[in-house]
């Protein structure tokens, strides 16, 4: 049976109503906010080439960079033979850092020798995910994560290691610290089957008209 996904509107209606039941403060947050208009992305590879990229930057430097790589290949993220019959010093103009065209030559060598079956990706469970993705230089847990919600659609994902998150949570919980996994373990336990859209949600509480989320 297939897994409920985000990009279906019964689960979000399902979601915000189990969510509104059992945590009051999430229930402020969803009724300031409203509906959340989710999509997915539908292109695996193009969304993890984009999380290599915006990791550990800035949202507009990240950006600038993106659009540099993607006027290399006419405005478009390239295919993975594209990108590795590529002259890195084209790649290195646009912004990349050598450890991030790495990164990125790993994902696609491994999509181009069949080690790595991204479509095969929705059949696993997200753990089994998790673990097949890991084993790419340069995504790890958190990369994993951003998958599993804004590409597979996952219901029950919560990055706790998320630093956006956890000031999120210490915020709209009235934390004194940043919660540490046994403190999300705890607040969870009126989350479960939809941490994701909690985690959405918490998420949009804290950012700016103009700055949507973006992983």
């Amino acid at each position: 049976m297939a897994e409920p996904n985000l990009a279906e509107k019964r689960v979000w209606t399902r979601g915000m109503r189990h969510l509104k039941k059992n945590d009051p403060a999430l229930a402020r947050i969803i009724n300031r906010l409203g509906p959340y208009e989710f999509q997915l992305d539908e292109d695996h590879y193009e969304a993890l080439v984009g999380s290599i990229i915006f990791q550990q930057l800035a949202g507009a430097a990240a950006r600038a960079i993106l659009n540099r790589f993607k006027r290399i290949f006419d405005g478009r993220i390239p295919r993975p033979r594209q990108y590795l019959d590529t002259e890195e010093r084209h790649l290195r103009a646009s912004g990349l850092s050598p450890q991030k065209i790495r990164y990125i030559r790993d994902l696609s060598e491994r999509i181009e020798n069949g080690v790595l079956d991204l479509k095969r990706l929705s059949e696993l469970r997200s753990e089994e995910v998790v673990k097949e993705l890991d084993e790419v230089k340069g995504i790890g847990r958190w990369t994993a994560e951003m998958f599993l919600i804004f590409v597979l659609g996952r219901t029950d994902v919560l990055p706790v290691d998320d630093l956006g998150l956890r000031k999120a949570t210490q915020k709209v919980y009235r934390l004194r610290k940043l919660p540490s996994k046994e403190k999300f373990e705890q607040l969870s336990k009126n989350w479960h089957p939809y941490c994701s859209i909690a985690t959405l949600y918490l998420w949009r509480s804290q950012e700016k008209p103009q700055d949507p989320v973006k992983w």
